[in-house]
């Protein structure tokens, strides 16, 4: 089953500069765009600011947005992707700069796990290292795929790949993703169906 065209009104709403519209799109995708950068970010700040900034991006590029099916949802994803792969590399040189800091008493952002209990616990936290891991497009292709339910037709469109090469794609990462060795002992049953689940 794919994402819903339903917003497809609200978009060509949007396009026309129809704010309450692009209100109603943000309200409908959120959420979901939310979980994805959470899943990247594991902060529930950075999570936040990459969601902020996929909309934003939508609303600023709104004339150049491929939708799929009438669906703003995939974009929103890739640009989510995109960016928290950015705030990851920001917060990884944030972080290795302060520990080269003489200090006397926390360094700031030292309580930068903020997690967002029901997001964790619906997560394997090796699958999750292991996901991040992954090349860009391929974690997006599976997001997609696995977490957003288009199909791999709907999902290689959006990414530019033929039909063919994204069932390549995801085939190996979810092949490296069962493989990985931190997996095979905590791998949850849930997780594994998600990453072995059927490509549709």
């Amino acid at each position: 089953m794919g994402v819903k065209s339903t917003d497809d009104s609200l978009w060509q709403r949007s396009l026309n500069g129809d704010s309450d519209a692009f209100g109603s799109l943000f309200i409908e995708h959120r959420d979901r765009v939310y979980r994805h950068a959470y899943r990247l970010t594991s902060a529930v700040q950075d999570a936040e600011d990459v969601t902020a900034t996929a909309f934003l991006e939508l609303w600023r590029r709104r004339e150049s947005v491929r939708t799929v099916n009438g669906s703003v949802l995939a974009w929103l994803l890739v640009t989510a992707t995109n960016t928290a792969r950015n705030v990851t590399r920001k917060t990884a040189r944030h972080d290795q700069l302060l520990r080269t800091l003489p200090r006397t008493e926390p360094a700031p952002g030292a309580d930068r796990q903020h997690e967002d209990a029901s997001l964790v616990a619906s997560l394997d936290p090796a699958l999750l290292a292991e996901m991040r891991n992954l090349p860009p497009q391929d974690l997006t292709l599976l997001t997609l795929v696995t977490y957003e339910a288009l199909t791999v037709a709907e999902a290689a469109r959006e990414l530019g790949l033929t039909e063919t090469g994204a069932r390549t794609r995801l085939h190996r990462a979810r092949v490296r993703l069962r493989r990985h060795p931190s997996l095979n002992p905590t791998l949850t049953a849930a997780a594994a169906s998600n990453i072995e689940g059927t490509t549709p």
